[in-house]
């Protein structure tokens, strides 16, 4: 099992270069991954905020083997031929270390959503997502794209380059246990992060779903989280592929965050 960090680039950390720093540390101390919320907004005193994928720009050119990647972007609060262009370059720049994390978002206390007009009923943004991931893999395997839909249309596009790996940009996409419709969604690509599972016997309830929905489970990744310091042995004893370590949100503080990032991640017990 792959462990990896999960937190968002708030106030503390809200600088890039000390994001890099971060990276940095985290590499040296084993950690596997570095994951960044993708907020624009965020309720409970939060006033500094990073876009995530220039921060993972800045990662890339610091660090050389861990993984990274947003975590979670609601793709139906940007365009999808966008983030194409982002993805591989970002791709690209990290030697096809990116992993793409989507889902539908929410509104939250802060009105992240709402505030600046973007749907707010979640079967619109599941629909929405739905749509936006069609375009955004066609658009990701370099072959032509024609695509008229309820939102989104691709007239005879095609994009180049395409990702460092032949095999592509793999995509996780977020699912709240135990809601089904994610888990079809997220089936059918190369993970699923799920939200709010507490108790890791629930996995095999997951991948009995995700099997039922078509998943080719030897070629897919079963993400959970729990808090940094958390044991993340049950869940590996249960078959999930990769746990990440959350951090904050709230009061992040820069030497705080170090702090527990260098004590690298927990050793898994038989």
């Amino acid at each position: 099992m792959r462990q990896g960090l999960f937190f968002p680039p708030f106030d503390g950390v809200a600088d890039p270069h000390r994001l890099v720093e971060l990276a940095q540390m985290a590499e040296a101390a084993g950690w596997d991954g570095i994951f960044l919320w993708d907020h624009l907004l965020y309720a409970g005193g939060v006033t500094k905020i990073l876009d995530p994928y220039i921060s993972l720009a800045a990662i890339a050119t610091g660090t050389s083997s861990i993984q990274l990647g947003a975590m979670v972007t609601p793709l139906n609060r940007r365009r999808p031929q966008v983030v194409a262009r982002q993805a591989v370059t970002l791709d690209l720049l990290s030697n096809g270390r990116l992993i793409l994390g989507f889902g539908i978002g929410d509104d939250g206390e802060s009105g992240e959503l709402s505030k600046f007009g973007e749907a707010t009923d979640a079967k619109v943004r599941g629909r929405m997502l739905s749509e936006g991931l069609e375009v955004l893999t066609g658009l990701l395997s370099g072959g032509p794209v024609n695509h008229w839909g309820e939102t989104y249309q691709a007239n005879d596009v095609t994009f180049q380059p395409t990702a460092a790996r032949e095999s592509g940009i793999p995509i996780w996409l977020a699912a709240r246990w135990p809601n089904r419709a994610p888990i079809r969604r997220a089936a059918r690509f190369g993970g699923v992060f799920v939200i709010q599972m507490k108790d890791p016997n629930d996995v095999v309830a997951l991948r009995q779903r995700l099997s039922e929905d078509g998943a080719d489970l030897e070629h897919f990744d079963v993400v959970v989280s729990g808090f940094i310091g958390d044991d993340p042995s049950p869940w590996a004893r249960a078959g999930v592929d990769w746990f990440l370590s959350w951090i904050g949100p709230y009061n992040m503080n820069f030497s705080e965050v170090r702090e527990m990032i260098v004590e690298g991640p927990r050793k898994v017990k038989p």
